[in-house]
């Protein structure tokens, strides 16, 4: 079995100040970057303060599928390849209320679209440039855009009615007179 391509990520999300009455602080995606091994294994507040606050979520691995390369391609050829980020609220030993917990990083269009589907929460963030010239490199190597399938020309379509019912064309005559064919 051959080991799929990966990279070792950390996500960093930001607790931030609204403007609503009613719900004042709003989590969100800050960050992707590298993860290195000083960071640990576990969630670890960066920042907490009076205007908010930074968590450190680590060890998030990032491979790269086959069957995902279209989803690669899609990000790529896009003007702000990204990051994408499924995350949800849960409670972490040591914070006083739940926090963000990232579950999964990818950098496939298709693969956030689907979590996207399922009404999962998801975010994105730049990408930096080592990161989309490798991604690059994959998609070039597996993707194989699906044969473009030939249109029929209109005059083979079926005639349909406004109702979608087929529709029968005759050149004879169905009310009138019988033969003699003259405008008499």
């Amino acid at each position: 079995m051959t080991e799929r391509p990966a990279i070792d990520v950390a996500v960093v999300m930001r607790k931030v100040p609204t403007s609503s009455k009613w719900q004042p602080w709003r989590w969100e995606l800050a960050d992707v970057v590298a993860n290195e091994e000083s960071f640990g294994s576990e969630p670890a507040c960066l920042y907490q303060g009076e205007d908010g606050e930074r968590w450190l979520h680590p060890g998030l691995r990032v491979e790269l599928f086959r069957d995902e390369a279209e989803g690669y391609y899609l990000n790529v050829t896009t003007p702000a390849p990204c990051w994408f980020v499924m995350w949800r609220m849960e409670e972490v030993p040591g914070a006083p209320e739940p926090i963000p917990r990232p579950l999964t990083v990818t950098l496939s269009y298709h693969e956030a679209a689907r979590w996207l589907d399922a009404q999962e929460t998801v975010e994105q963030v730049p990408a930096p440039a080592e990161v989309v010239e490798w991604m690059h490199a994959f998609y070039e190597e597996h993707y194989v855009p699906e044969p473009k399938k030939r249109k029929r020309p209109e005059s083979f379509k079926r005639l349909e009615d406004r109702f979608g019912n087929p529709v029968s064309v005759s050149t004879e005559k169905k009310y009138g007179g019988g033969g003699g064919g003259g405008h008499g």
